[in-house]
């Protein structure tokens, strides 16, 4: 029983949906700042059984190619710890469960984007992998959404402010996204996964094409400042991290290297909870 739940526990993918639901959180957080805690874990909640049920789909269609990879060859599916059928009764119950809570406790357009995020995740950008690079193009709009999405459950409409936290979420996927495959090549290559840029490979092409979005998100951060979202601390804060994360591409253009992708990725990982947390304290505090 407890090996069972441990398996249920790892289609989750937590430590993925905790970081969509933390993004939803910053975007609920900002849009109504002195909101309650019982609001905010609501929003967290609703994310993570949304992004749960994403996940869940993604593994169940890559289950004989997750066989492939050492990175995805012990998760339940593959192994047979969890069936097919298992797997897709807990993803429904998860995705109705999610996108029903956010729907009652905060308001329908809120679940209706949640379930785009999920349809968009799971029936196109898992399939598309395979055949085309345009899949990370696809895959940065669910990864962009949890922001807007916790935006429009605290105000109930998409405004100015909800599109500049997507974009800035929209745009950091390119080098994060890249910055992985770069690193996981070789594993991807064995499930037939077409992740890096088409023209480009693990080359100067690939690194100049991460450097240019991340330059783009510099600009981007101040966004919040000039629509009166925050302050310039958080402006200063994010221009820094924005500038330390560009210096990390130039590596990665000179050497080409795994090593230099591997920096990118781990700062990527690093650079967008430092702002987004940084934004919400500027905002709290204004």
């Amino acid at each position: 029983m407890v090996h069972k739940a441990g398996a249920y526990f790892r289609l989750l993918k937590f430590r993925l949906s905790i970081v969509v639901a933390f993004s939803s959180a910053i975007g609920y957080i900002l849009g109504h700042p002195h909101s309650s805690y019982a609001n905010i874990l609501m929003v967290m909640l609703g994310g993570m059984l949304v992004t749960g049920s994403a996940n869940i789909i993604n593994q169940i269609i890559e289950k004989d190619l997750d066989k492939l990879m050492k990175r995805t060859a012990k998760r339940p599916l593959p192994t047979g710890q969890v069936t097919v059928t298992e797997a897709a009764v807990y993803c429904a119950i998860l995705g109705i469960s999610g996108i029903a809570l956010l729907a009652y406790y905060f308001n329908v357009l809120t679940a209706a984007i949640s379930l785009l995020s999920l349809i968009l995740y799971g029936f196109v950008y898992t399939p598309m992998k395979r055949i085309s690079p345009i899949s990370v193009f696809i895959g940065a709009f669910p990864g962009a959404f949890p922001p807007l999405i916790g935006w429009v459950a605290a105000t109930g409409s998409l405004d100015i402010e909800a599109w500049i936290l997507f974009g800035i979420q929209f745009i950091w996927q390119f080098p994060h996204f890249w910055a992985i495959a770069w690193v996981l090549d070789d594993d991807y290559k064995k499930a037939g996964f077409k992740m890096l840029p088409m023209a480009g490979g693990k080359n100067l092409k690939t690194a100049f094409q991460i450097m240019i979005y991340t330059l783009l998100l510099i600009p981007l951060s101040l966004l919040p400042l000039q629509f009166g979202m925050t302050g310039t601390t958080s402006a200063m804060i994010a221009v820094v991290c924005g500038v330390l994360f560009l210096a990390q591409t130039f590596y990665l253009m000179r050497t080409c290297s795994k090593k230099a992708a591997m920096s990118i990725m781990f700062g990527s990982f690093l650079y967008l909870p430092i702002v987004q947390i940084a934004f919400v304290l500027d905002k709290v505090n204004l």
